[in-house]
């Protein structure tokens, strides 16, 4: 295989096999409605193989960062299709990421009276709000009853997301957001049948994924993990439990047909994400730089050495909207600004340069 070479995964025909990573950039304003500067960004960045959204809400409960996108109403789904439009116009592929925070979030950022998780256990830390910076608050303790309703929530996301023109959905169960808290033992201690053993903790995010799926076809559907990330409280440090939890969890996604399986992990040759990887079955995606930037060095050795059908790429995508000309090339790229990553306007959004001629 090679980088550059076009792949299938499930229903979405890539080009290239470089994806653009889910990147929070926060620029949808408080109503969450993706405008023509989201859509501009997006479009700019259509030559590589994938498009992968910041994550966006699925209900104003489920909003974690100031200035997100929203996938709630029918103000941001037309949004979200004039983003779709100008992503295909340039003909490339556009999946949008659905994520639902969890308890990495607080009531001044959602407008709601509480924050939701799988146990009442909050995160020790701050959070940034409209006003300020605030502990982060206890969160509510999800009912059994009360899971019937969040996974509807992903499902009416991902069919809004579908009729709005996108090319599938990622269902986000990574980097400490709700469906990540599920996995943990540190952030899910329930004793319902969706908390205790790794294949019980697992069960939420198969049937979220198994519904969404149902709902838009398997085959526009990708899902995101982070074993042993270790991020914002969700800690994963028993080797033995999370290779039971991940074993568990993609033996009940292998069946479903999904479109990839996005693995991050700064271990890509691991015996654990090779486990997973063989576990699933179907295609996998690659990210290896949450801590480090992925470099074109890397993603060609992923994919040559056939440990990733597709890599998927942050930071080098911010800052070079035509990475992949640059990559194919190997010429110089742009330097991201870290200072414009999140919320702001064009700037470190829209006005890296491109290459000249």
């Amino acid at each position: 295989m090679d980088l550059f070479s076009p792949v299938t995964l499930g229903s979405l025909n890539l080009r290239n096999r470089i994806a653009m990573a889910p990147l929070t950039r926060m620029r949808s304003g408080a109503d969450g409605v993706p405008g023509e500067l989201v859509a501009e960004h997006y479009a700019q960045r259509a030559g590589l193989g994938l498009l992968v959204t910041e994550g966006t809400y699925p209900s104003t409960e489920s909003r974690g960062y100031p200035g997100q996108p929203g996938i709630v109403t029918a103000e941001q789904a037309a949004g979200w299709a004039k983003v779709a439009d100008a992503v295909h116009d340039r003909g490339g592929v556009l999946v949008m990421q659905v994520m639902n925070a969890g308890r990495v979030s607080h009531p001044e950022v959602t407008g709601t009276d509480r924050i939701v998780a799988p146990s009442a256990i909050a995160i020790d830390g701050e959070v940034h709000t409209p006003t300020g910076s605030a502990r982060y608050p206890v969160p509510h303790a999800l009912t059994t009853a009360e899971l019937a309703t969040v996974k509807q929530e992903f499902v009416d996301a991902a069919r809004r997301a579908v009729d709005a023109g996108l090319d599938g959905v990622e269902v986000h169960a990574a980097n400490g957001y709700l469906l990540h808290e599920f996995l943990s033992p540190a952030s899910n201690q329930r004793t319902d049948g969706y908390g205790g053993s790794p294949a019980e903790r697992a069960r939420f995010v198969v049937e979220v994924t198994s519904a969404v799926a149902a709902e838009v076809g398997a085959g526009r559907v990708g899902i995101r993990i982070s074993p042993s990330h270790n991020i914002q409280d969700v800690a994963e440090t028993d080797a033995a439990d999370v290779s039971a939890t991940y074993g568990a969890l993609v033996e009940g996604l292998a069946p479903l047909g999904l479109a990839y399986l996005s693995v991050l992990h700064r271990e890509p040759e691991s015996d654990l994400v090779r486990n997973i990887a063989t576990g699933f079955g179907g295609s996998v995606m690659a990210n290896t730089g949450f801590s480090a930037m992925t470099t074109r060095q890397e993603a060609h050795h992923l994919v040559d050495q056939g440990l990733a059908d597709v890599v998927a790429v942050g930071r080098p995508v911010i800052a070079n909207p035509d990475l992949v000309e640059r990559w194919a090339d190997d010429l110089p790229e742009n330097e991201p600004n870290a200072s414009t990553f999140y919320g702001g306007g064009a700037e470190g959004y829209t006005d890296y340069p491109r290459l000249a001629g």
